[in-house]
């Protein structure tokens, strides 16, 4: 039909090969199998040139309606392809939000404006059967070092390191680090619900020597801050979900071990790596680099 348009407008068979770079024959064959599958003839010799018939002007300017959505798809294709379009599902857990999600996310707005992110809040490791089933394009997730599961990707973004809350004027809170084994006599505020957060700081304690006693379970970090500022006991935190700390306690780093969580992206294997996806990987790392994750010179490095 694109060929029968040339011919129509420039009014020769000749004139319309030379503008699409075929031979004549090409193009009188190119008709030839176009009046078959219409059943009627589309052009007439008019001296030495042609001109259309009916059907021939009526399927021309159908040609010329179909070359316009044509390039409209192969230029949004282009677009989508180039990473200015298109759209992404992330899952994130609360703490990652506000310090690295965050600033990630203006990054990446600033050089994609024209690509939609859907964020959804999850748990800590909990996207990754989303992730597997393509249901998010990206999940943060909190996991040790150990082989992924099954059709998921795993990228290391940092390492999270726990603090430790004390109550208003305890022993410790004059010192610049605290020695981890210091606090086995103390009564604790569990904040963390079970799973891989919880595992770091349960890790950290058996490597100090002892099990915490849990005096208050709350799972949550704002909460557990304000049992520790009423002295209840102590508490220990991740750095990000520090991130509003009470003015009633006094946080101070760890060591001795220091435990930290592993804050990782999760991506499907196997999927296109768009240039969409690649950009929010790299200001993820970007973002995550000031909080102590590693370089972002490679988006998919482990």
């Amino acid at each position: 039909m694109q060929v029968l348009r040339a011919v129509v407008e420039t009014g020769s068979v000749t004139a319309a090969a030379q503008r699409l770079g075929y031979t004549p024959s090409a193009v009188s064959q190119q008709v030839a199998a176009l009046e078959a599958q219409a059943g009627t003839p589309l052009l007439e010799r008019v001296g030495r040139g042609v001109r259309p018939t009916e059907a021939g002007t009526l399927l021309a300017g159908h040609a010329e309606l179909i070359g316009g959505q044509v390039a409209l798809a192969e230029a949004a294709l282009a677009d989508l392809r180039a990473g200015r379009t298109g759209r992404l599902t992330v899952r994130y857990f609360a703490t990652a939000g506000p310090g690295l999600l965050a600033p990630a996310l203006a990054r990446f707005r600033e050089r994609h404006p024209g690509v939609g992110v859907e964020l959804r809040l999850s748990e800590p490791d909990d996207p990754l059967a989303e992730v597997a089933a393509g249901r998010a394009d990206l999940g943060l997730v909190v996991r040790p070092e150990a082989p992924p599961p099954p059709g998921v990707d795993l990228v290391r973004l940092l390492d999270d390191p726990y603090r430790v809350a004390l109550p208003p004027g305890h022993p410790l809170a004059g010192r610049d680090v605290v020695d981890l084994a210091d606090l086995a006599k103390e009564p604790w505020i569990g904040s963390e619900p079970p799973g891989p957060c919880l595992h770091a700081v349960l890790q950290g304690c058996a490597a100090a020597g002892f099990t915490p006693e849990v005096a208050v379970e709350c799972q949550d970090y704002t909460t557990a801050q304000g049992f520790v500022a009423a002295g209840l006991g102590v508490a220990l935190l991740p750095r990000l979900g520090l991130a509003v700390p009470h003015p009633g306690v006094t946080v101070r780093p760890v060591r001795g071990p220091e435990p930290a969580r592993t804050i990782r992206a999760a991506l499907r294997s196997g999927a296109p790596r768009t240039p969409a996806l690649t950009g929010l990987l790299t200001a993820l790392r970007e973002a995550a680099g000031p909080l102590g994750g590693p370089a972002a010179a490679h988006p998919y490095g482990s």
